[in-house]
């Protein structure tokens, strides 16, 4: 009797994983996330953002072999990368943009000191 209880038990464990959600939402989240790097990338060349689109064709396979819960995973760590691509090239951007800034001033500096 116990024993077809813990059989009964585990085929419904066994069901529940593979019933999981196909990850459609996820998946759109992704792809906005990796579009929306994309657009603040441009040509750079970002491993982020290549890691991200790998991850985001595996996903589709997992999902298109019926692993829904390896899919929505995949998903979401190609959401993480393409993230992490927008935030190192927007950081590297602003870098640039700190360093002009130190060039004019230090240009500035000089003007002042050579008219005093």
């Amino acid at each position: 009797m116990i024993a077809r209880i813990s059989l009964a038990a585990a085929l419904l464990a066994a069901a529940g994983c593979s019933n999981a959600p196909a990850p459609t939402e996820q998946l759109r989240v992704t792809d906005q996330a990796i579009a929306q790097a994309q657009a603040v990338t441009g040509e750079q060349a970002a491993p982020a953002l290549a890691q991200a689109r790998e991850k985001a064709a595996q996903a589709r396979a997992e999902q298109a072999s019926g692993d829904n819960k390896a899919a929505r995973l995949a998903a979401e760590q190609a959401e993480l990368d393409a993230r992490v691509a927008e935030a190192q090239a927007l950081a590297n951007k602003s870098d640039a943009q700190v360093r002009q800034l130190q060039t004019r001033i230090t240009a500035l500096r000089k003007q002042l000191e050579a008219a005093q």
